[in-house]
């Protein structure tokens, strides 16, 4: 054989052997997001006006709390992760904004999350999940995600945060309150962004 087919099955070979190492792994590439449907509600001003310990939606309230099982097996209380910046992500399987957004989510937690001191935790609304939990994992499983996915069987969560529209972002400061809230997808780069501006 003369070198340059060498060169050229030695090639094939690495190629060959990334796009194995990337089926095998299910990992869904981030795709560019259209960021014009996406509303990221602006600040009144208002928000130091607010009581301290306030629980509510608005800017600087403390979110409603809650306990929900995860995908793997354990408990999540989002009032638990006080101290750390949080990212409160509801979606569902059938969304295509949110199988969109996830690759980047993924992405930005893989990447970012521990020396940015950040916890995503991407609520799925169960309730509206035409094959329960089992979707859930395939499409977990699919996208390769990582990050804490609690399961909101009975749509109470979704409910009490007022989720019209999915996806639906809380970004939470590390003493629980809220800084923007997001309504569409975010790609990484708006990801960071926001969660830079987070306390």
């Amino acid at each position: 054989m003369n070198k340059k087919v060498i060169g050229y099955v030695i090639a094939a070979l690495l190629i060959g052997s990334m796009v194995a190492i990337m089926v095998n792994q299910n990992v869904k590439m981030a795709d560019p997001i259209d960021k014009s449907n996406v509303l990221i509600e602006p600040k009144d001003g208002t928000e130091g006006d607010v009581k301290e310990g306030t629980v509510g939606l608005d800017f600087g309230n403390l979110p409603p709390d809650f306990e929900l099982a995860t995908l793997d097996g354990e408990t999540l209380k989002l009032s638990d992760l006080k101290g750390k910046k949080v990212v409160l992500n509801f979606w569902a399987t059938w969304c295509p904004p949110c199988k969109a957004e996830m690759p980047h989510m993924q992405n930005y937690y893989r990447n970012s999350a521990e020396e940015d001191n950040v916890e995503i935790v991407a609520v799925n609304l169960t309730n509206s999940e035409n094959r329960g939990v089992k979707v859930v994992q395939e499409f977990v499983d699919s996208y390769g995600l990582t990050f804490k996915i609690p399961l909101d069987e009975t749509g109470v969560v979704g409910e009490e945060y007022v989720v019209f529209q999915i996806p639906t972002t809380y970004m939470l400061n590390t003493d629980g309150t809220i800084s923007q809230i997001v309504k569409g997808p975010m790609d990484e780069s708006t990801l960071k962004t926001l969660i830079d501006d987070l306390d």
